[in-house]
């Protein structure tokens, strides 16, 4: 017979099994670099493009094997609790909050659209200064240390099985923590 302890206990939410890799995605967006040498503005608006920018780019990975799908949604669904979270703490009410969180997972969409665009491409440069600096061109090299990164980024990801990817807690060419 069930008892009712294991009746009445909740499932384990099957997004926790994603958590690693969205701590992973936060990590990369936060190194240093894309701040320091990419110039991208440490600000809040600079960290969601980051965030958004690094998500995009594991979604799009993720994205080629249809039988993961169910991956990308639940780590989609921690990106939009975890920004529900941080504008709850920053101190937005609950009628603003969820406003926000729709323009957020807009702008998330609208990423994921043009970070499709191929690495080295007049798209994607145009994407990135779009996005990551509201349309302000950056210094030359600046620019060019993201598309790098980005570029790197996206050879990592592509040479790592999306098994391996959805389990990682780490990603693939992420300079914060593999030295480069």
């Amino acid at each position: 017979m069930i008892s009712l302890r294991k009746l009445f206990r909740p499932d384990p939410d099957p997004r926790e099994a994603r958590r690693p890799l969205w701590q992973a995605v936060v990590a990369t967006a936060r190194a240093p670099h894309w701040y320091v040498e990419g110039g991208v503005p440490d600000t809040l608006d600079g960290r969601f493009d980051m965030i958004s920018l690094v998500l995009a780019l594991v979604l799009h990975r993720i994205d080629e094997e249809p039988e993961q799908t169910i991956a990308g949604v639940q780590l989609t669904e921690l990106f939009v609790a975890d920004m529900d979270g941080q504008m709850r703490q920053i101190g937005f009410g609950d009628m603003v909050v969820g406003k926000q969180v729709g323009r957020m997972m807009g702008a998330l969409g609208g990423r994921l659209g043009a970070y499709a665009a191929p690495d080295g491409s007049p798209e994607l440069r145009a994407a990135l200064v779009r996005n990551l600096w509201r349309g302000q061109a950056p210094a030359e090299a600046a620019l060019a240390h993201v598309e790098a990164q980005v570029a790197a980024l996206r050879t990592g990801l592509a040479a790592m099985p999306v098994a391996a990817l959805i389990a990682a807690d780490r990603l693939p060419g992420d300079a914060a923590g593999d030295g480069a």
